[in-house]
């Protein structure tokens, strides 16, 4: 779901951002995206696709910001998720979403303070609500035209995140405030 990425690319990026600062730091300076590029190529030409995989699977290094106590589940639930559903969602035909359970759903759902800077340029309101509890609500932007956007809170992260087309998300709003919201609101 990473428009122009293999999951080879995907997969060098999670180990970058967690273990290689200049890797981390070109994804905020363009400059060194090339210069990290080379890095990742580097890295699959020493360890391989599968080891690469077991590196990120161990999680960060003890060096590393991502490795201090906390920091790796506040830092990487959500882009851990999101990745694994750009790879699984890839396929033709798309496949379900899975069951991930209380918990999980219940913590993505308290990551969803993000959409605030999602959607702050949407010309409607924007409220999120969970498909799992109905009624539990979250505003994401405020206007008097609002479209409301309903699913379990995995599948309201992935809309948050830009993966539109895939995840299961119902939009409930008038038509005009439905077809406003979509046209301003491209992939971040």
């Amino acid at each position: 779901m990473c428009e122009g990425w293999t999951v080879t690319d995907l997969i060098a990026h999670l180990h970058a951002r967690e273990n290689d600062p200049l890797g981390a730091l070109s994804l905020l300076v363009p400059p060194l995206k090339e210069v990290a590029a080379k890095r990742r190529r580097d890295l699959m030409s020493t360890y391989g696709f599968a080891g690469v995989v077991a590196r990120v699977a161990d999680g960060p290094r003890r060096t590393s910001v991502f490795g201090l106590p906390g920091v790796d589940d506040k830092a990487n639930g959500v882009e851990m998720y999101v990745h694994h559903e750009d790879i699984r969602r890839a396929a033709d035909p798309i496949p379900p979403a899975r069951v991930l359970g209380q918990d999980i759903e219940d913590a993505l759902w308290g990551k969803l303070g993000m959409a605030a800077l999602t959607f702050r340029k949407s010309p409607v309101g924007v409220v999120l609500e969970r498909s799992d509890r109905p009624g539990q609500t979250r505003r994401a932007k405020a206007g008097t035209r609002t479209v409301t956007l309903v699913g379990l809170p995995s599948e309201l992260l992935l809309y948050v995140f830009g993966r539109r087309t895939v995840a299961d998300v119902r939009l409930i709003g008038d038509p005009d405030s439905v077809t406003a919201f979509e046209s301003q609101n491209v992939a971040v």
